[in-house]
């Protein structure tokens, strides 16, 4: 009887585990973009896990997909990104009916350019590829923090050598080169780029490294006194500096030839096997006061209008995270590219980081 009684307790065991590991909701993330307490408050409401793997460019985030890699249910690629996603088939549209919340969202984030209709996207937070900075630093040396001049013209880059990082993103520096130039960053004109080419080899010798993470932690603890990035992260930057009490100040700003804006969003992978769990998590996360979080705790700018009353009055009067009209006019968002351009900006790239 012991025998049987332990079979049939095994053979439950084995019956349940399948529908236990179904209970896991999958997400291809941006590093640090959800917090700790948002995902626990999702995983007691639904009663599931959520795992996220992380990426820290989009082009990284394609590249993995296109390779083949699956069993994400989730992504959160910015709208180029979302773009070039569509082109390729790989994401399921949007079940709206199981997305009451939908409505939270304010008008302009609706009907985007890169997913006319919101067929497959739901805009979830906003950055600016900006410039972060120590205060300090920048008055005692009498440099500008209000223009990409910081991080391009040698005149200033050799009062701070070695203080600098530029993000390792093609798309982003290369963005922020043509930006300084008055040029567009949806430009097409091959010559133009090589014009951003040149001004970036010109600055490259006084950096000190391309990084797409490193300088949070560089800017708060002093090693680095400016930083090409995202202003969510310069945001963090600045926390974990007056957690710290560090005897300086994080600040960050828009560059007035302009910068680039991108909104991020909630996709559905094709491969996804858990589109239920998706719609649940999209959701919970369009709720005004969960969507909040990606503002108060992490520095996101945010498309949600029913999270504005719910985040902090510092936070959302940060003209770096909720920009000013006078602001918004200078910004732009990255575009896709053609295949042929596409290459061109890649061997562009790969002469930057090998010279």
């Amino acid at each position: 009887m012991r025998h049987l009684v332990r079979l049939l307790f095994a053979c439950l065991l084995f019956a349940l585990a399948p529908v236990r590991a179904a209970e896991v909701l999958y997400l291809y993330n941006w590093n640090n973009y959800i917090s700790e307490e948002t995902v626990r408050r999702f995983e007691a409401q639904c009663g599931c896990r959520l795992k996220q793997d992380y990426y820290s460019d989009n082009e990284e985030m394609l590249a993995k997909l296109e390779a083949g890699a699956v069993g994400y249910d989730l992504l959160v690629p910015t709208g180029n990104a979302v773009e070039s996603l569509i082109r390729r088939r790989a994401l399921r549209p949007l079940d709206k009916t199981a997305l009451p919340a939908l409505r939270n969202l304010k008008p302009e984030f609706l009907d985007p350019w890169y997913d006319p209709g919101n067929r497959h996207s739901v805009p979830y937070a906003t950055s600016i590829t900006l410039i972060g900075y120590n205060v300090e630093k920048m008055r005692e040396l009498g440099l500008p923090t209000d223009s990409w001049a910081l991080i391009f013209e040698p005149r200033y880059l050799a009062k701070i050598k070695g203080r600098v990082t530029v993000l390792n993103s093609q798309r982003e520096l290369m963005a922020a080169a043509m930006r300084y130039l008055g040029r567009s960053v949806q430009e097409r004109d091959p010559a133009r780029w090589e014009e951003a080419k040149r001004l970036i080899l010109r600055a490259k010798p006084y950096w000190a490294a391309f990084s797409n993470s490193t300088y949070i932690k560089d800017l708060a603890i002093g090693t680095l006194w400016v930083a090409h990035g995202y202003s969510n992260d310069m945001f963090r930057a600045r926390q974990d500096a007056l957690a710290a009490k560090r005897p300086f100040t994080i600040a960050f700003a828009t560059p007035k030839e302009g910068a680039v804006l991108a909104v991020d969003n909630f996709v559905l992978h094709a491969a996804g096997r858990r589109p239920d769990l998706a719609h649940k998590f999209i959701d919970f996360m369009l709720d005004g006061r969960n969507a909040a979080d990606v503002s108060n705790l992490i520095g996101a700018g945010n498309p949600n209008a029913a999270a504005m009353a719910h985040i902090q009055p510092g936070i959302a009067a940060n003209p770096g995270i909720f920009p000013p009209a006078t602001d918004s006019a200078r910004l732009e968002m990255l575009r896709d590219f053609d295949p042929g351009l596409r290459r061109q900006l890649s061997r562009m790239w790969t002469e930057i980081k090998v010279r």
